[in-house]
């Protein structure tokens, strides 16, 4: 698979974990619950929401490890530029 082929997939895997991440994460926010009522967060159930949080959190942490590896030559080169204008 090309290097940009696998960095579209990371960057789809990004896009979905931080969503998932992000909504779980507003949803375990103190006193949220007096916003969406306590029904709605007694069908999600708290060990739910907290699984796919900390699940989408790893996942996500990965995946920015495999982009950081992927665009490390880029970042470099790039920093390089930056220090030479000065």
């Amino acid at each position: 698979m090309s290097n940009l082929k696998l960095n579209y997939w990371i960057n789809i895997g990004l896009m979905i974990s931080f969503t998932i991440c992000f909504i779980t994460g507003l949803i375990k926010w103190p006193g949220i619950i007096k916003i969406i009522g306590t029904s709605a967060y007694n069908i999600l159930r708290f060990n739910n929401i907290s699984l796919f949080h900390d699940w989408s959190g790893l996942i996500m942490s990965m995946l920015v490890l495999f982009h950081l590896v992927l665009n490390w030559k880029w970042m470099v080169s790039v920093t390089k530029s930056f220090s030479k204008k000065k």
